[in-house]
């Protein structure tokens, strides 16, 4: 008797442009011997003002397609408006079981994905936290996508509750991001790294929401021997620049701009602990914060804010402190900085955190429980 065919799964998703990170839970996903995995991603992608060019494929398991869009950036809306005029075709000749779609649900790739979906389940990933009215006529194409979903995976108990305000009944499953493991991890520290000041690090966007003043005005308020190294860029750092020398800060702050994985690892391994101090704002409530498992990972606890998803991922692995409370975080700093002990204990249990909860492996386990629940509900499980 033959074995049932494989579970045809077709994945769109833009952030896998990129092999470091966007990629790497399909090589997970594509080792399950019981899915035929395809992944369709743009050839050329604007983000936060970068063009991303797709990377050369290096898909083990799974094929690629690398189609050309339209309409990558365009006005208010951003990236939300792309689509690929080949996907018709490519559908039609793949005949899926599951569409996944890394998508939002008002984008128009989502829109197009629904229409052409023939007999296939549709999932939807979703990370949007904040309840709004989207303007016409996004919000008319969210609405009937989600009338229309058979499986959500969501990011957040928050990206949940939104979906549900817009009229989506069906299952839902939890999903977070995963991090590479033998990119991100734990690195000895050198006799000169450990009698240096203690140090704390922010990697990412440098803009005001992610709170750095915050920070800074805690280092002024600090009477403990603590740094601050930043990485990344964005329209605020004159401004972050400029408060470094009203506080008499610059012996104390460094910047540097962004660089790949591997030095993005570097950077975290020589923290002491990482901030993410994301402030809340009409448009703002941070969907998760990749970099908080990025230096769990590497056995750096993270102090992070109350805002959106920030204390469910942190977990055990580090501290929180109220939004837009300098004060706070500077009692903080100096208790930390004053016991060692506790700063490894927490180290443990950050990269224990990671280990449990946002592994590669669990990122396509919720994938894949996501596709097999979609293929039933409309039908087809197994071929």
């Amino acid at each position: 008797m033959s074995s049932p065919a494989p579970l045809r799964i077709v994945s769109i998703a833009h952030p896998a442009v990129s092999n470091a990170a966007g990629r790497l839970r399909y090589r997970y996903l594509a080792s399950r011997n019981d899915i035929e995995l395809h992944l369709v991603l743009p050839t050329v992608w604007k983000e936060f003002g970068r063009t991303v060019m797709a990377e050369p494929r290096q898909e083990i398991g799974y094929t690629t397609h690398v189609l050309p869009i339209r309409l990558p950036h365009a006005g208010p809306m951003n990236w939300y408006l792309h689509f690929y005029p080949g996907l018709r075709r490519l559908l039609r000749k793949l005949d899926p079981d599951v569409i996944h779609l890394w998508e939002e649900p008002w984008s128009i790739v989502a829109l197009q994905a629904q229409i052409l979906r023939a007999r296939a389940g549709l999932v939807l990933e979703v990370d949007q936290n904040i309840l709004k009215r989207l303007p016409p006529p996004f919000e008319a194409i969210r609405k009937y996508l989600l009338r229309h979903t058979d499986h959500v995976l969501s990011r957040s108990p928050d990206a949940t509750a939104v979906v549900r305000a817009r009229g989506y009944r069906g299952p839902v499953t939890p999903i977070g991001y995963g991090v590479d493991l033998t990119t991100f991890t734990p690195a000895p520290k050198s006799a000169a790294e450990r009698n240096r000041l203690f140090r704390i690090g922010y990697v990412g966007r440098l803009v005001e929401e992610k709170g750095l003043d915050d920070a800074l005005d805690a280092l002024a308020k600090s009477g403990a021997a603590v740094s601050l190294s930043i990485m990344g860029e964005g329209p605020h750092e004159a401004k972050l620049r400029q408060r470094v020398q009203q506080l008499a800060l610059s012996e104390r702050v460094s910047f540097r701009g962004w660089g790949p994985p591997a030095e993005v690892a570097s950077f975290l391994q020589s923290l002491d602990a990482l901030v993410l101090l994301t402030r809340t704002t009409n448009a703002v409530r941070e969907q998760f914060g990749r970099v908080i498992i990025e230096a769990q990972a590497c056995g750096v606890p993270v102090i992070g804010s109350t805002c959106g998803a920030i204390p469910d991922v942190v977990g055990d692995g580090g501290w929180i402190v109220p939004e837009r409370d300098p004060a706070r975080l500077s009692e903080l700093l100096n208790a930390i900085a004053q016991d060692p002990a506790l700063l490894q204990a927490k180290g443990l249990a950050a990269r224990a955190n990671v280990q449990a909860r946002f592994t590669y492996d669990a990122v396509a386990t919720a994938v894949d429980t996501a596709c097999r629940a979609a293929a039933e509900a409309v039908g087809h499980c197994k071929r």
